[in-house]
């Protein structure tokens, strides 16, 4: 049973729980929106994905991004899951950022898509 992100309750009035797929999702999620430092007993996890969303947006960025959130990535969740490739577009006010990956347990193929607000 994995716990679902984020935290709520169900129709049962219990903790609300998911699947491996959804769950695996929410990590990403977790693991990207989490800027380093934030939390408090493990001061180097998250991505800062957040900090680069103000810089002006350029090939360089969505390089550097690719970069980071694939790094991120291998780092925190080797254990569950093998990346496939990470793209990064800036579109008008936004950054899209696509996730390609394996899931170790099952082998099935997915991809997570976050968009980020600027």
């Amino acid at each position: 049973m994995n716990i679902d992100f984020p935290f709520h309750v169900d129709d049962r009035r219990r903790t609300a729980s998911t699947g491996i797929d959804d769950h695996v999702r929410d990590l990403i999620e977790q693991l990207l929106f989490t800027s380093p430092g934030e939390r408090l007993n493990r001061p180097t996890f998250g991505s800062g994905l957040q900090q680069l969303v103000f810089a002006p947006g350029s090939p360089e960025l969505a390089s550097a991004l690719q970069f980071l959130v694939q790094g991120a990535l291998e780092q925190y969740l080797a254990d569950l899951i093998e990346v496939s490739g990470v793209d990064v577009d800036a579109v008008d006010s936004q950054l899209i950022v696509q996730v390609s990956y394996l899931l170790r347990a099952s082998g099935q193929r997915a991809t997570a898509r976050l968009e980020v607000a600027t």
